[in-house]
């Protein structure tokens, strides 16, 4: 997470929070060119970019929460004037509370997520963006369902999740990065 949070600081500097203008849907639809871009090198296994899986789970991450902040503050029609520091502490507080949701399943689901593979966690991410987006067009009138909000955490989730095995492996040794 002091990756993710180290580069969306970076690009608030070099962009501000230009993101403010995306409306939930549109930052789905982020999420979604980055998972399926996953799945894809997961599939054929090369880059033509140079880029590997590791930036699309970061981003993956990111995108999320900046998907709660405006699930929380509503979109912007136009630049937005947030500083900074009040976006590093709106993107703090959500990842605070998306790990709590985190620990919270860990112990109901007793860690299940380190027995599963990294493509996975690909899966679950684009499943989670079609229920997403089948939410969105529903307006949020869900009838049982959680919504847009608890799959950003969960989407947010096995993203670090992926990055964890991406990171340290199956048994828990680090890996040389690409």
């Amino acid at each position: 997470m002091a990756e993710c949070r180290t580069l969306f600081a970076q690009k608030l500097h070099d962009y501000g929070a230009a993101w403010r203008i995306m409306r939930p849907s549109s930052i789905t639809d982020q999420i979604f060119i980055k998972a399926n871009r996953i799945r894809s090198l997961e599939t054929k296994g090369v880059s033509l970019v140079g880029e590997g899986i590791r930036p699309e789970f970061i981003g993956i991450v990111n995108y999320a929460l900046i998907g709660l902040i405006q699930l929380e503050l509503g979109y912007s029609d136009k630049a937005d004037s947030m500083s900074a520091e009040e976006a590093l502490a709106c993107y703090d507080r959500h990842a605070e509370a998306t790990l709590q949701l985190m620990l919270r399943k860990n112990h109901d689901y007793d860690e299940a997520w380190r027995s599963m593979r990294v493509s996975s966690y690909t899966d679950l991410i684009l499943m989670k963006i079609f229920r997403t987006k089948q939410i969105e067009s529903l307006e949020g009138g869900t009838l049982v369902s959680e919504g847009i909000d608890a799959n950003y955490m969960d989407m947010m989730n096995y993203a670090v999740f992926g990055l964890i095995k991406l990171t340290f492996g199956e048994d828990g040794e680090r890996l040389p990065q690409d």
